[in-house]
């Protein structure tokens, strides 16, 4: 029997949605270990000057507890 965690992360990109959650899921993995699997809770745009210049997501990362 497992118990799993679920944490909340925020990741952001110039570029693009995808590339921010590519940021984050990269990012968690090099701190948490079993991480199995991350859904979006939100998007989020950073606008100056009229204009998108951040793409933002929040991610909820789930990762298994050590025994």
């Amino acid at each position: 029997m497992s118990v799993a965690r679920v944490t909340e992360i925020t990741a952001s990109s110039p570029t693009g949605f995808e590339d921010a959650m590519r940021v984050g899921i990269a990012r968690a993995t090099q701190t948490l270990q079993n991480v199995m699997g991350a859904w979006i809770k939100n998007h989020e745009v950073v606008i100056t000057n009229g204009k998108i210049t951040e793409y933002r997501v929040r991610l909820k990362v789930t990762f298994v507890l050590n025994e």
